[in-house]
Parts: structure tokens; sequence; C-alpha cells
């Protein structure tokens, strides 16, 4: 296995890990009944295989966090698409954390705080003072308007599909946009982003940790 697909591997095991039926069978499953029985069909099948997953979730031991989240998720786009008799109001809470996370790539550029800097240090807790050194910012910078771009123009289509009433197109572009997309973006990120760092030539974590003096070796690793 060549190292850069093991550390690849190693690094998304992560970010993938089990939890991919909880995100997409649920809106495949709705978008089928939808289109066989009906919305109120749709809204009991995939609340009902939601639960399942949780259920099997919780008898294997996995976190219930993980478990409740995701019937929650799915109750809140029922209760939206209930409540606004449309199908699509199904996908609205997706749309809405678009929207957000649009939102906050934009604020922490103008703030120059990027948001894959916080995404980094949520899930690694490295020295939150590293990702704002000069030669270390602009990689995380880079990689924040890469997502801004991304993230800005899934919502634009999905907006456009959900204002033209297209249930069952949109259903798909937000399966296809959802995990499988993010997962390209994630390892593109990582690539870019590690790339960059070496070029760069700032300290790595240790290094900043010890307070090594340049010339640095830089983050061989990790992003």
């Amino acid at each position: 296995m060549q190292p850069k697909f093991r550390e690849l591997r190693d690094e998304f095991r992560a970010v993938l890990g089990s939890r991919l039926p909880d995100i997409l069978l649920p809106p495949l499953v709705f978008l089928l009944a939808n289109g066989l029985w009906g919305l109120n069909a749709a809204m009991v099948a995939a609340l009902g295989l939601s639960a399942v997953i949780g259920v099997l979730r919780w008898r294997r031991g996995e976190s219930l966090r993980y478990a409740l989240a995701g019937v929650g998720s799915v109750l809140l786009a029922i209760g939206l698409a209930w409540g606004l008799g449309r199908a699509e109001g199904y996908f609205l809470p997706g749309l809405v954390n678009g929207a957000l996370t649009v939102a906050l790539c934009g604020l922490s550029l103008l703030i120059k705080r990027p948001l894959t800097a916080w995404s980094s240090f949520i899930a690694r807790r490295w020295p939150l003072e590293w990702y704002w050194h000069d030669r270390v910012r602009p990689a995380y910078t880079e990689t924040t308007l890469l997502w801004l771009v991304f993230f800005g123009g899934k919502l634009w289509w999905q907006i456009s599909l959900y204002r033209a009433a297209s249930a069952d197109t949109l259903a798909w572009v937000q399966t296809l946009t959802g995990w499988p997309a993010l997962v390209i973006l994630l390892i593109v990120t990582y690539l870019y982003g590690t790339w960059r760092l070496k070029t760069l030539g700032g300290p790595s974590v240790e290094e900043f940790k010890t307070g090594a003096p340049s010339p640095w070796q830089s983050q061989q690793r990790g992003f």
C-alpha cells in the first residue's frame, strides 16, 4: 500500500466512521417512498428506518449520541415537510446547514481566522496559536476559500431546486453532494493543505511547542 494512500486512510477513517447509513439511507428511502406512496408514507418510512439504525447502533454498543442525532435530524426534517405540506421541506435543514457553513467560511476569512483551522483544532487539539502563525495560516486561508466555493455552489444549486419544487432532483443532488462530495473535498483539502504547509516553511506543531528557531522542518503529516 502506498504511503500517501495509507496516510489518507488513517486520517479519514475517523471522519467516515460508520455514520454513512444515518446520512445517506433515510433521504433515499424518503425519496422512493414519496414517489410510490406519497408524502405521509415517505415520512413514516424515513423515520422508521432512522429508528432501526439507531436501535442497531445502540445494540452494538456504539455511541448513543450518534443514534439520537440521526433520529433527531430525521424528525426535524419530517416536521418541516409535514408543516409545509411539501416533500421539499424534508431537505430544508440541509439548506439551512449549508447556509450556515457558507456564512462561517466567509466570516472566518474576514476576521483572518479560517474555518479549516478551527475544524483542525477541534479534531486534533493542536495549539490554537500555531494556526495563526504567519507561515501556517495561509494554508488554512486557502483551503477555507476552497470550502467557500464548494459550499456556496452547492447551496445555490439546492436553493434553485427547492424553489422549483423539484423534490426528486433535490434529493439526489443533496445525497451526491453530501458525503461522496464531502469526502473528495476533505481529501483535496488534506493533500493541498499538507503540501502548502511544507512550501510555506513554517514550524511544525512540535517545533512551535518547543520554540525551535528557524529554519523549520514544517508539518510533515496532518492538517
